[in-house]
């Protein structure tokens, strides 16, 4: 099907609409929107940031989740307290892939579930003993850790223990860094209030650390700030990096040490991967330590090399000569893996419901392939996340925020893509309507998809989804025949 003019595109948004109560359409018709690339504010157009709407399906996460299964948890040599029941601990550990180098058990944690386990006692009468004990049975059982965070789950909150006290007590005791983070699970209206609660704990207890004390620093000095290494995607980023001349002085989280973090002010360059997760801590670094920092993206050759000489810009001539270097080095490997794919993925259409940064930073990766997105939404974006995504997208095509189960399936129905690109919670759907689909939070289990080794992974996966003979077997909806009966029982 061809791309749906702009007239279309608001006739299937009202057409969805449709089913929804009076006010509950009022709302969601706010969510939902056609690009307009000469708007210069989202707001004008889409609203976001906003509570979910009771009874409909969203697929969003909490604070909790944005704080202990984004910022904090893959941290590896810091042990990760869930102070509360075990199922938020079991269910936010070990999903996301941050791979790390270590010894899970001795000297790293990431994959491991640390648990207050409440009980009903524990409501009544509090959990702030029970948390001291746990702290002081960690420091024996593991002592090589670096230091501890007690990540507070709802009933938190609600009782009232004072993690912050027990955390300043612990630290004294242990000579350790010990950080509270209050990211009870209902604050906020998703997860992204979580990434702030972290990243501002992260301010209060981390960052001053070393503040005064010597560090051997060099001119070309940059960290990497929310990248979580999700498939190795940190690692192959940080490859050329260094190969332009960069020294990676911190890495975080993905792959982070409490040591690199606290390192973090002394470098001349902050850069930004996931900028809903961690703009907070690269403002703060800038205005209390005179950190400039950027948003990169390192998905597809094209926005790599944009990428490479906005950072390169930064330095003198040596890293721009550096950047050039690095670009040429890869641009026959990369003329290779476009000349392969791009054949048998020319004119597939995409459509994306994704968190972070995704839903616009891998357009351009997609564009490479010669592939068009032809609908993106977020699951827990800003409208600052959808006035960087209006440009990246083509006029009169769909945006949608916090898009609800039932509106995403009526505009693959309708629209008809080549493939959908969401979360796990989606994945089965779409494959058993017969859509080739791809788990783009972590990767379906394959990557990296960072960097230039990362990209000829990702065109490998997208060939191998979308072209896989299994589909030929499945039925779209859309190409279902009715009998004419059912046709007729169908329209009484």
């Amino acid at each position: 099907m061809s791309n749906l003019t702009r007239e279309e595109t608001e006739s299937l948004i009202q057409e969805v609409l449709e089913v929804y109560p009076e006010k509950a359409r009022k709302d969601r018709a706010k969510h939902l929107a056609i690009n307009d690339q000469s708007i210069e504010q989202s707001k004008k157009c889409i609203t976001s940031n906003r509570k979910s709407l009771p009874g409909v399906m969203t697929i969003r996460g909490c604070a909790y989740a944005g704080s202990r299964g984004v910022v904090w948890g893959p941290v590896k040599d810091m042990i990760h307290i869930s102070h509360g029941p075990v199922g938020c601990g079991q269910y936010s550990r070990a999903g996301r892939r941050n791979y790390y180098v270590g010894t899970t058990g001795v000297n790293t944690f990431a994959e491991m579930n640390f648990t207050s386990d409440f009980q009903e006692k524990d409501i009544v009468f509090g959990g702030d003993k029970k948390l001291a004990k746990i702290m002081n049975e960690i420091e024996q059982l593991f002592p090589l850790n670096k230091g501890i965070t007690v990540q507070s789950e709802c009933p938190i909150g609600l009782i009232g223990d004072d993690i912050e006290a027990v955390s300043k007590k612990a630290a004294k005791e242990l000579n350790k860094v010990v950080v509270p983070v209050r990211c009870e699970g209902f604050r906020g209206v998703s997860q992204s209030l979580g990434h702030h609660i972290a990243n501002d704990a992260v301010r209060d207890w981390v960052l001053s650390n070393r503040d005064g004390k010597h560090f051997e620093s060099t001119p070309y000095d940059v960290t990497i700030i929310g990248d979580y290494n999700i498939g190795g995607d940190a690692w192959a980023s940080r490859i050329f990096l260094e190969e332009m001349g960069l020294r990676v002085i911190a890495q975080w989280s993905g792959d982070g040490t409490i040591a690199e973090m606290e390192n973090t002010p002394k470098a001349k360059l902050n850069l930004l991967h996931c900028y809903r997760s961690m703009n907070y801590i690269s403002r703060h670094m800038e205005e209390k330590y005179g950190i400039p920092w950027m948003e990169y993206n390192f998905f597809g050759p094209t926005k790599i090399e944009e990428s490479l000489r906005r950072i390169a810009a930064f330095f003198d001539d040596s890293i721009k000569e550096g950047a050039e270097r690095v670009i040429a080095k890869y641009k026959p490997m990369m003329e290779a893996v476009i000349a392969k794919y791009k054949p048998r993925l020319q004119g597939k259409r995409v459509m994306l419901y994704i968190g972070g940064l995704r839903p616009r930073h891998v357009i351009g990766a997609y564009e490479d392939l010669g592939m068009e997105v032809v609908g993106t939404g977020y699951e827990f974006g800003h409208n600052d996340d959808y006035d960087r995504t209006i440009k990246e997208m083509g006029n009169a095509t769909l945006l949608y925020d916090d898009v609800t189960g039932f509106e995403l399936e009526e505009f693959v129905k309708r629209i008809k893509p080549d493939l959908v690109g969401s979360g796990i919670k989606e994945k089965y759907i779409y494959q058993k309507m017969g859509i080739p689909f791809r788990q783009m939070h972590s990767w379906d289990y394959s990557g990296p998809y960072h960097g230039y080794d990362g990209f000829a992974i990702f065109a490998r996966d997208m060939d191998m989804t979308l072209n896989n003979p299994c589909w030929g077997k499945q039925t779209p909806p859309w190409k279902v025949q009715k009998p004419a009966d059912e046709a007729v029982k169908a329209a009484a």
